[in-house]
C-alpha cells in the first residue's frame, strides 16, 4: 500500500519536525529539521536511515539540523530557490509548481511568500498532506516578517481551495494561543467556540494539535475567514476590502 506516513518530533520549545516515510519504497524524508538529535534518535529507534531534507524556509529554527543530517546520513537536501543564498548546502532548489518526490509519493511546491520572502509548502495531494511550515497554523498564519499583508493573504489563498480532508502540517505548536486571540475577532462562531475548549483539553494532556485539516481551517480560522460577516462586523470592518480585513486581524494578533 502507498502514501505516506508522518511521524511528529517535538523539537525546541514549540516546534515540530515531520519525520516522512513512503510506504511503496521506505524512502524517508524529514521536513524542516530544527535539530538533528530527535531526528537521529527516531531513525536509530526505526532502524532507518534519511534520504531527503525538505526545507520551507530559511529561520534556523527550520533549519538547523541540515549539516549534521547531511553529513550522517547523505541525505539530499531540498529547498526554496528563492532563499539559495539563506539556506547552504541545498543539493535541489524547488519553486513554484515543481514537484518533489519522497519514493513514490509526489508534492506539488507552491510560493507562499508573506512570513519570509522565499517561503515555500509542499503539497503531497494523493495522500491530502501539506506541509505548511510557518504559513499556515492551526487557528493561525505566520508572523509578517518579510513580506506584506497583500503577500500572505495571496498565499494563503492558494491553500483555501484544498480537500476538507488534506492534513495540514505546520510548524510550532501555538494553537492555545491562537485560539485565545481568535475568539476575540470571531465571537459569535460556535465552532471556534467548541475548539477552542476542545485544544486547550488536548494541550492540557500534552497531546498535539496538529495535524489539523483544511475543513477545520476554513470553518474557524480567522485568517482565512475575512470575508465573513461575522468577523467583518467584530472589526467594524463590513463593508472593508478583503486584504484590509486580513490586515487587521494580522496587526491585532501581533499586539494580543
Amino acid at each position: 500500500m502507498g502514501g505516506l506516513s508522518v511521524e511528529l518530533i517535538p523539537a525546541l520549545r514549540d516546534n515540530y519536525i515531520y519525520l516522512v516515510r513512503d510506504l511503496e519504497t521506505n524512502t524517508t524524508a524529514v521536513v524542516d529539521p530544527a535539530e538533528s538529535a530527535p531526528v537521529v534518535e527516531a531513525l536509530s529507534r526505526r532502524g532507518w536511515t534519511l534520504d531527503l531534507i525538505l526545507n520551507t524556509h530559511h529561520h534556523g529554527d527550520h533549519t538547523g539540523g541540515n549539516a549534521d543530517l547531511k553529513s550522517r546520513y547523505g541525505a539530499r537536501l531540498i529547498g526554496p530557490a528563492a532563499e539559495k543564498r539563506r539556506i547552504a548546502g541545498m543539493d535541489e532548489t524547488v519553486a513554484e509548481g515543481d514537484t518533489v518526490t519522497i519514493g513514490a509519493s509526489v508534492g506539488r511546491v507552491l510560493e507562499t511568500p508573506g512570513h519570509t520572502s522565499g517561503h515555500i509548502v509542499y503539497h503531497f495531494a494523493d495522500s491530502a498532506i501539506l506541509f505548511a511550515g510557518d504559513t499556515l497554523f492551526v487557528l493561525g498564519c505566520g508572523r509578517l516578517f518579510e513580506g506584506t499583508p497583500e503577500d500572505m493573504w495571496s498565499s494563503l489563498s492558494k491553500l483555501l481551495p484544498m480537500p476538507d480532508e488534506t492534513l495540514v502540517y505546520c510548524g510550532h505548536e501555538y494553537t492555545v494561543a491562537n485560539a485565545r486571540f481568535a475568539v476575540t475577532v470571531d465571537p459569535l462562531n460556535r465552532a471556534l467556540e467548541s475548539r477552542a475548549r476542545e485544544v486547550e483539553d488536548m494541550r492540557a494532556r500534552l497531546e498535539p494539535t496538529i495535524p489539523t485539516t483544511m475543513g477545520q481551517e476554513r470553518a474557524t480560522n480567522p485568517f482565512l475567514r475575512p470575508d465573513d460577516p461575522g468577523i467583518r462586523h467584530a472589526l467594524d470592518m463590513v463593508d472593508a476590502e478583503t486584504v484590509a480585513v486580513f490586515a487587521e486581524i494580522r496587526a491585532r494578533k501581533d499586539a494580543f
